[in-house]
């Protein structure tokens, strides 16, 4: 009685859940158009509830459907939702659809018109499109499919229904209220009119956001800024779990292939599954998490519905710190909890974050967290195994680095940025996701959650430290944009032809335009770089506080680096300035980035590169 009582507040909880609560406007919205709107609302939400019943039978009698991942349904849903909403945005699209004369015209066009006057048939299919996207928001949904339903068929279909009667209760009340609220300000007196468009975006925008996954960035600010009623849930199941070996709450192994398939797409942002913040051992059973409250099978199951299982390291070309062995993402799982850190060298963007993933790896290391850094280069020479080793030497770098040269991770975990971090959980989930600079403190809150869980989970009592890492802080303050010298991309080339390759001669313009690049002399422009073939000058008007040069040299090459005319002032050179003789240069051999100017603050100024010989290679302009 305890779990039946449970499921059907579980149902009601699952309206109020994070993962649910941006889907409530097109329950309450697509009921408001007609008169009958209680009728209508009873349709939308028995069709759900039936949904949920259905689905959760579904999935575990057919081993067709085993491994389709939650995220399918969910997309699956989005294009209904959105195709529901051009049908009524544009009423007359419906009755256009090809398919539609093909059988029968006339009762097709009779069937398409009873669907814009009723919309019984757009109530079903709204109902059964959410259906699947209401079944991932409970740790209690999870228990019953997972533990009840199969030692006991007739009670996992009781739990079960008094989920969905919990579910579909709250929905209708909550319709009920806002179908009131709606009728008193009169906006949906006339069902056919501009309202019923306004749902039809609403629509669009809530498909479109379920599809892409947008879905999952209100969640997480819901619930790590509002509330996450999962919790509730999390603390009462360990009070009211049935006793029985099936229901136990003693942890399991988890085999490495429980889960579903990898999929190479990549969730954007997604919050980590609520953990108590507490360091006490699982033994303890004190923090109400899922680690501890669910068997293995379940957990698995409820964060398959939710996160995306991390893809393997993929076609690596090499490793640095590990003594020339292979490193695998798998070899952690039911381990540790990896953070995943795809950079290049040569990029200040990825230089800036260094700070804070050498802290956390010295702070998390011995507490079960390991770093893996995936090298994936921008340009040819970073492909070099030498070159990434000196760099990870240079900047200190003690956890392991993997080159991937042919960008085979990348592309397996569906990247487009450098950086970019992707935590991985002890059961193998990406559980947090970042791009670029910034959010350090959240980031390391995630990792402190998914340490903490896996804690819980392998039954040990290690302490998972507290409080945040601290790095000299970097504010960004770039007018201008990242500016490549190579013919494959050098859009902002103020003089010559752009795109083209091979040797060229520049003449500078007596007067320069802002964020464009200027090129005086004999250069050769290659796909990647421009090489000077004899004495040449760069010059360049830019709007930042800092400016940096990705350069290389055959032969060590000194340049003189000047600012508006003049050598650059002590107070903003940058660390690879060298100030002699009332001069400011740099020495240019190693290819990498080299930093000219940092500033206080960020103000316009030209600069310029006087270039005395042949043989340099300069890459990008880059400002921060």
């Amino acid at each position: 009685m305890t779990l039946f009582l449970l499921s059907l507040l579980a149902g009601v909880l699952t309206v109020l859940a994070p993962c649910t609560i941006s889907l409530l406007p097109v329950i309450v919205g697509g009921s408001l158009s007609g008169e009958k709107s209680i009728r209508r609302a009873l349709v939308v939400i028995i069709s759900l509830g039936i949904a949920v019943i259905a689905f959760t039978l579904l999935l575990k009698v057919s081993t067709a459907l085993i491994n389709v991942p939650q995220s399918f349904w969910k997309e699956v849903s989005g294009v209904i939702i959105v195709v529901l909403g051009l049908t009524m945005i544009f009423p007359a699209l419906w009755e256009k659809l090809p398919f539609l004369n093909t059988l029968n015209k006339d009762s097709n066009k009779l069937l398409a018109k009873g669907y814009q006057k009723q919309n019984f048939f757009g109530d079903v299919l709204i109902g059964t499109a959410l259906g699947p996207v209401f079944s991932s928001c409970s740790p209690t949904y999870f228990l019953i499919i997972a533990t009840v339903l199969p030692r006991s068929i007739s009670s996992g279909l009781i739990y079960l229904f008094a989920y969905a009667l919990g579910l579909c209760g709250m929905l209708l009340l909550v319709t009920i209220i806002g179908q009131r609220i709606m009728g008193a300000l009169g906006v949906a007196s006339d069902p056919r009119g501009i309202f019923k468009r306004a749902i039809g975006v609403l629509f669009l925008v809530v498909g479109i956001a379920i599809f892409l996954g947008y879905d999952k960035k209100l969640e997480l600010y819901i619930a790590s800024n509002v509330f996450d009623v999962t919790k509730i849930e999390q603390t009462l199941l360990p009070k009211y779990l049935p006793s029985s070996p099936s229901a136990s709450i003693t942890p399991t192994p988890v085999s490495q292939d429980s889960a579903t398939a990898t999929s190479s797409s990549v969730v954007k942002i997604a919050d980590s599954l609520p953990v108590s913040p507490t360091s006490s051992p699982v033994s303890a059973l004190k923090p109400a998490t899922i680690a501890n409250i669910m068997p293995a099978d379940a957990r698995i199951m409820m964060k398959n519905a939710k996160y995306q299982k991390a893809p393997e390291i993929t076609n690596p070309s090499g490793y640095v710190n590990t003594g020339g062995k292979p490193i695998t993402i798998g070899e952690f799982r039911n381990k540790k909890v990896v953070l995943i850190d795809i950079w290049t060298y040569s990029c200040i963007n990825c230089q800036r974050t260094l700070p804070y993933l050498k802290q956390w790896y010295d702070k998390y290391h011995d507490q079960g967290l390991e770093i893996i850094g995936v090298h994936t280069p921008e340009f040819a020479f970073e492909h070099v195994l030498a070159h990434v080793q000196k760099a990870v030497d240079d900047d200190g770098v003690k956890y392991p680095v993997v080159l991937d040269n042919d960008y085979g991770t990348w592309n397996a975990f569906g990247n487009q940025f450098w950086p970019r971090k992707y935590l991985i959980d002890s059961d193998g989930f990406i559980v947090y996701d970042h791009a670029g600079e910034g959010s350090y403190a959240e980031t390391e809150a995630a990792i402190q959650k998914a340490l903490t869980e896996r804690s819980q989970i392998l039954g040990d009592s290690t302490t998972i430290s507290s409080g945040v890492v601290s790095a000299k802080p970097v504010s960004i303050e770039a007018g201008s944009p990242e500016t490549y010298f190579g013919s494959s991309r050098n859009k902002y080339l103020g003089n010559g032809t752009s795109g083209s390759t091979g040797a060229q001669s520049f003449t500078l313009p007596t007067k320069l335009q802002s964020n464009m690049l200027y090129l005086g002399g004999t250069w050769n422009i290659t796909p990647e770089y421009a090489e000077s073939k004899s004495d040449a000058v760069i010059e360049y008007q830019y709007t930042a506080k800092g400016v940096y040069f990705v350069a290389g040299a055959s032969t060590a090459t000194t340049l003189e680096i000047q600012i508006d005319g003049a050598p650059i002032p002590a107070a903003i050179k940058g660390a690879d300035i060298i100030v002699k003789g009332g001069k400011s240069y740099i020495t240019v051999q190693a290819t990498k980035l080299y930093r000219l100017i940092d500033a206080a603050s960020a103000s316009t100024h030209t600069i310029k590169i006087l270039v005395p010989q042949a043989g340099l290679q300069a890459f990008t302009f880059t400002f921060g």
